[in-house]
């Protein structure tokens, strides 16, 4: 789409839509694969996990992400049974809490933390420290010595101040960390800027071209108390070409048998990454888990093979495709707005009660997203909207292009798919606005896991004097 200084809102052409999206037959119809496996519409209203939203906005209100559990459980389920022979970490950073850490530990999966908060979420929840792994580029003193006092199953190292930090951590404790060097494999993934992450010129890891990730290996190798696990890359997130794996792969595992035969140092682990992509929309296709592991696998032995090396224990971080899918987000329309453009065009703007608060991906990364009309069933023709919140910021858009039904109207709910990852986890208070509670659906019935939050609790960090 041609760039506007005023944003792509506003480019030649925005009104027609993108040129992947279908005018629907039925704009009633769900499209299945965008939906947790057990959203259904009977008589045009959205179930998930047995439970009406209708009935879930009345009881707890809106907006509301609604989190379905039997699907989340399918899908961790599924990554650990198809990559059976690896580590599989589910990414806290997506969405975390003590019940979904829980269910990731019930379900047989490790947990990646990268901050404090979500180390303290996991601890909460029970979560063998031995299945946890830390990262995070920044990681601070006390940071690492909680994680060391835990006994964390590994802490992914992302720079030399950090080995540093570290030998003199595990002195004072008298402790042992198990460590992976996290390395940057110059492996350009087709995904946003933003969350590419093995290119060179980033924050995170350390160069393979520049020699810097054999230096670091060396260095932990060397020091007390670092117990030196192995070599970890991640391309980026949002990932659907396994061909970026390929190349990660054979550039990591070059690295691995070169430390080997210089160092003599035999390591047992390595990380892949993985960020699998997920469909947020009708353009995007994913492969299932047993697809990836079978195309991962034959990366590697292929590469071990052509190395002659052994194959280390591998790892692999699904990502958002685990919780993304297994989450949608409901909200309440406020007003439909159509605004008369140049040329006699119409925008229609549908309103709701949340937006870029709530999810900030649109705006931060130009996301695409889908929505459906969740309380009624419609006989109207289905019409081109954009979806927007209600903060004051020309960029509050939530879902960019959708059909809705012709005749939405304030009253009626809109449900948006695929916001399990990185919408309650990346919310704000934008606006004093307070963060939506995260419904878990089973069999028929709701759970607060995460409540909503009230105006005592934005009040509660307030310490202005008020006399």
């Amino acid at each position: 789409m041609p760039s506007h200084e005023a944003g792509w809102a506003h480019a030649d052409g925005a009104l027609k839509g993108p040129s992947w999206l279908r005018e629907p037959v039925d704009p009633n119809a769900l499209v299945r694969h965008l939906w947790s496996t057990t959203a259904r519409k009977v008589d045009g209203v959205l179930e998930v996990g047995g439970v009406r939203l209708t009935d879930l906005v009345a009881q707890h209100g809106s907006p509301a992400y609604v989190l379905d559990e039997a699907d989340f459980r399918a899908r961790a389920r599924a990554f650990r049974d198809a990559f059976a022979a690896y580590d599989v970490f589910y990414a806290g950073k997506a969405f975390l809490c003590t019940t979904t850490a829980r269910w990731v530990a019930e379900e047989g999966l490790s947990l990646d933390v990268c901050s404090a908060g979500e180390l303290t979420v996991a601890e909460r929840a029970g979560v063998d420290p031995a299945r946890i792994g830390f990262h995070g580029n920044n990681k601070t003193p006390a940071e690492l010595r909680r994680a060391v006092a835990l006994g964390v199953g590994r802490i992914i190292v992302d720079s030399f101040a950090e080995i540093e930090r570290l030998v003199a951590i595990v002195a004072e404790l008298g402790a042992t960390a198990r460590v992976m060097v996290r390395v940057t494999a110059g492996v350009e993934a087709h995904t946003h800027e933003y969350i590419a992450t093995a290119h060179e010129d980033q924050k995170f890891g350390f160069s393979i071209t520049s020699g810097d990730a054999f230096d670091a290996v060396r260095r932990v190798g060397a020091a007390a108390g670092l117990e030196l696990l192995g070599l970890h890359s991640h391309i980026g997130s949002q990932i659907f070409d396994s061909s970026g794996f390929e190349v990660a792969a054979r550039r990591v595992l070059a690295l691995h048998a070169r430390i080997s035969e210089e160092l003599g140092v035999t390591m047992p682990e390595m990380d892949l990454g993985g960020g699998f992509g997920i469909a947020y929309t009708t353009q995007d296709d994913p492969s299932d888990p047993s697809q990836l592991a079978t195309e991962m696998s034959k990366i590697v032995e292929h590469e071990c093979r052509a190395l002659g090396i052994a194959e280390p224990r591998l790892s692999i971080e699904p990502g958002r495709a685990i919780v993304g899918p297994a989450m949608c987000t409901v909200y309440e329309v406020g007003t439909v707005k159509q605004v008369a453009l140049d040329g006699g065009a119409v925008r229609t703007y549908v309103s709701v009660d949340g937006g870029m608060s709530d999810n900030i991906r649109t705006a931060l990364y130009d996301a695409d997203y889908s929505c459906t009309l969740a309380s009624r069933a419609s006989e109207a023709t289905s019409t081109l909207t954009r979806v927007v919140g209600k903060h004051c910021e020309a960029g509050d858009i939530v879902v960019k292009d959708e059909f809705l039904p012709a005749d939405v109207a304030p009253g009626d709910l809109v449900a948006v798919p695929g916001t399990g990852a990185y919408c309650r986890s990346m919310a704000s208070n934008y606006n004093h606005a307070l963060r939506p509670p995260v419904i878990a659906v089973r069999d028929g019935a709701t759970r607060v896991v995460v409540r909503r939050e009230t105006e005592d609790d934005l009040l509660a960090t307030d310490v202005g004097d008020l006399t």
